[in-house]
């Protein structure tokens, strides 16, 4: 039943608030606002450990939802697991509305990132998929993602079959690829309907443009990383240039314009940018409203190179 994904049966809590910059469907059921937040680094240092600040932490997740916010994005590994406890300790019981993504698949041995590794073993991932659903508070996981496909522990296609089995079971509501690559999401999608994707794409940097032409094709919902980064590619002082303009005549800051692009570029992006404060979270939402003329999008795509997607 829409809108219930998060209460399995419980009383609904208060409807969320819309926000100003129109919807996205997530798997056509799962109705959120075009701009979401990130909480990773709502963590300890190297995303390790738990955020130094918890109240503070806690009034950041919940100033969020107050401001609209109706999809927030966390992982297993961010932590690991203090990031999700944190956001069940500030909203539960959740805003009807409200989508929690989560993670699974990757595993993480000390404060080096060294230590990260991928993990596909299906008895794995079943579990990592129930421990997350009992630390946010729910019966089911409104999007869960595949957080990695570089496990070699077990072959890509079983990782999927086995979320595919959790969806069937009821565990999972919809299904989302993290860290893959364009052949294994259609990989994926011969198994079963992939209903988000997460890759590298910002006015800088492009790596994840592939992927963003498929999530076109098939209606996929595509969360950018660092979506308002403008230092990644080789030229900043040429992005600069462009979008610095830009900022001035609407009166916003250029990283406002770098998230308003990514609304402009493409209508299945749902960038999650995170933040510790306050003030950029709001500047973030506001970025929502900014109206980019179309030499303006082209200008800034032009930044970057961005790969042809052969047919499938």
């Amino acid at each position: 039943m829409e809108g219930d994904y998060h209460y399995n049966g419980r009383e609904a809590a208060p409807t969320m608030p819309t926000t100003p910059a129109g919807t996205i469907a997530i798997g056509g059921d799962l109705v959120v606002g075009r701009i979401g937040y990130g909480a990773m680094q709502l963590t300890g240092k190297q995303v390790w450990g738990e955020y130094p600040d918890r109240d503070g932490g806690i009034a950041l997740l919940r100033e969020a939802v107050e401001a609209g916010i109706t999809f927030i994005d966390t992982a297993d590994v961010y932590g690991p697991h203090t990031n999700e406890t944190l956001i069940r300790e500030a909203l539960y019981p959740y805003p009807d509305g409200l989508v929690i993504a989560t993670k699974g698949g990757f595993v993480r041995g000390g404060y080096d990132y060294s230590t990260l590794g991928a993990v596909g073993n299906p008895n794995y991932l079943r579990q990592s998929a129930h421990l997350s659903a009992r630390r946010l508070g729910v019966g089911q996981l409104g999007l869960y993602y595949l957080h990695s496909g570089r496990a070699t522990d077990a072959p890509f296609e079983e990782q999927v079959a086995t979320l595919a089995v959790l969806r069937k079971e009821g565990l999972i509501r919809h299904i989302g690829l993290s860290n893959v690559t364009l052949g294994q999401f259609r990989a994926a999608q011969a198994i079963v309907e992939i209903a988000a994707l997460t890759a590298h794409y910002n006015v800088a940097a492009r790596t994840g443009a592939g992927l963003l032409r498929a999530a076109e094709e098939s209606g996929t919902a595509f969360s950018p990383w660092h979506p308002v980064t403008l230092t990644e590619g080789p030229d900043t002082a040429k992005v600069m240039t462009v979008i610095e303009p830009i900022a001035a005549r609407h009166g916003v800051s250029p990283r406002q314009i770098a998230l308003a692009w990514q609304l402009h570029r493409s209508p299945v992006t749902l960038p999650i940018p995170g933040t510790t404060n306050a003030a950029h979270l709001r500047d973030n939402l506001a970025a929502a409203d900014i109206e980019l003329s179309a030499e303006d999008v082209a200008a800034i795509t032009a930044l970057a190179p961005e790969p042809e997607v052969r047919a499938a």
